[in-house]
């Protein structure tokens, strides 16, 4: 299937995902100290900021114009999305801000360079992770599929409080509403002083 145009999407036409509990053990978890390289040329540790951190995760974003991972992407429930959920929180990026979230990060299993293109081209104000070694997801246990013989992270957003795990959005469905639904919970829930 070609990716004619990765934003314009029809959500009633796209198998949603449904909660498969895959996340239920990650609120009060503590991060490890690993770090991930991001697409600003840091290694960022999650479990050394302070603060609200925003994480969102996605399988893979695609590219415009390029055949997709396999010919069925769009029907793997939560598979479709990752560029309008990237798109939603870039638009959103000042607002979220405002409402506490100290960072926002992308975390996806792709590779650092594709994620630094990506990032360029989308003109993204915050970096993406790359856990292109799988070591955060296995330490946190993150939801996963296996699609063409790569192990990609379910779509889902995590607020981290000084490093433990406040709140997670799983599953996300549909993606672009994501960060929305993040910064009603950042606003409904403030950072306490």
């Amino acid at each position: 299937m070609n990716q004619k145009n990765l934003l314009e999407v029809d959500w009633s036409k796209i198998p949603a995902p449904a909660d498969d509990g895959g996340a239920a053990h990650l609120p009060g978890m503590t991060l490890p100290a690993i770090g991930l390289l991001a697409t600003d040329d840091t290694s960022v540790m999650l479990s050394a900021l302070s603060g609200r951190t925003v994480v969102f995760a996605y399988p893979r974003t695609g590219e415009p114009g390029k055949i997709s991972l396999v010919d069925d992407w769009d029907m793997i429930p939560g598979a479709r999305g990752c560029t309008p959920q990237t798109c939603a929180f870039r638009d959103l990026f000042a607002e979220l801000k405002a409402a506490g979230a100290a960072q926002v990060f992308g975390l996806s299993t792709q590779s650092n360079a594709y994620q630094t293109e990506m990032a360029s081209r989308l003109h993204l104000p915050f970096p993406v992770l790359s856990d292109e070694k799988l070591a955060l997801t296995r330490a946190l246990k993150l939801p996963t599929m296996e699609v063409a013989g790569l192990t990609l992270i379910k779509r889902l957003a995590l607020i981290i409080d000084d490093a433990k795990v406040s709140h997670v959005f799983y599953p996300v469905f549909p993606p672009d509403r994501n960060a929305g639904d993040v910064l009603d919970w950042l606003k409904a829930n403030p950072v306490k002083g």
